[in-house]
């Protein structure tokens, strides 16, 4: 099933290896070693990111958003292309960065900046293990993260996690901005959940039917809809927890 970032990656890995053989032999020693460890660190992001491995805790991305020090120094050739590679893409595909997908929830692309944010202090689901939370957003929304491979879909426990803290968010009347690197999979894997805890969709298929109305570029993959499927079947959440619902939870958890 599914390979995507895993053999992208890899592929990148072989590239820039065989760049260090080619200087090396050219005598160029020295400067041949950047490539050398770019294809070391492509080759283990390629490794942990296979879905049978699945370790997005890798980049070390805290809960908060940020990554340390290490990390940023550790892995920047993988950490830097993608932001790079994002903010191209996004340039070149003319998208809209976020989708009001209903009254209250948005989905769209890593924010790298105040004005890719929607308005109103949105709680922030962020899907990505590879996107960095932006300074100026710290502290200012309450923020989730769930760290998530590109072209992977969050586990089923953590869907299950991220729509009962929006659910609770909604029931605050506080509006919630999920996303990813494009707003186009795993993002939108969890918008599909939470469409349906909320009662705004009978299954995740008629919520992926509602969020391709409102942003058309997103394709979910096989992983996607299987980790849908699994959280359908294993609901830890009521088949429909309305906004009220969660309200009246919240008011007995505090009593």
């Amino acid at each position: 099933m599914g390979v995507g970032i895993s053999v992208l990656i890899g592929l990148k890995s072989v590239t820039l290896f065989i760049l260090f053989a080619t200087i090396k032999n050219y005598g160029y020693t020295l400067l041949s070693l950047p490539f050398l460890y770019a294809a070391l660190v492509s080759f283990l992001v390629a490794l942990a990111s296979n879905p049978s491995i699945n370790l997005p805790i890798l980049l070390g991305k805290s809960s908060d958003g940020t990554f340390p020090i290490w990390s940023l120094v550790m892995f920047s050739p993988y950490l830097y292309f993608v932001r790079g590679f994002s903010a191209l893409r996004r340039m070149s595909s003319g998208e809209p960065p976020y989708s009001e997908i209903c009254e209250g929830l948005y989905v769209g692309g890593w924010p790298c900046s105040i004005d890719k944010l929607p308005s109103g202090n949105p709680a922030i689901i962020d899907c990505t293990c590879e996107m960095p939370r932006m300074l100026e957003f710290t502290g200012n929304s309450a923020f989730l993260c769930v760290p998530t491979w590109d072209t992977r879909s969050p586990m089923p426990a953590d869907i299950e996690v991220a729509v009962k803290w929006a659910c609770r968010k909604r029931a605050q009347k506080i509006p919630v901005f999920i996303h990813c690197a494009y707003g186009h999979g795993r993002s939108v894997a969890v918008a599909c959940a939470l469409l349906v805890a909320l009662g705004l969709a009978e299954d995740w298929k008629n919520a992926e039917k509602l969020i391709k109305q409102k942003r058309p570029y997103i394709r979910m993959n096989a992983l996607h809809r299987k980790a849908l499927e699994e959280w359908s079947k294993d609901r830890l959440s009521s088949p429909k927890v309305g906004v009220s619902s969660v309200i009246l939870s919240s008011a007995i958890d505090r009593s």
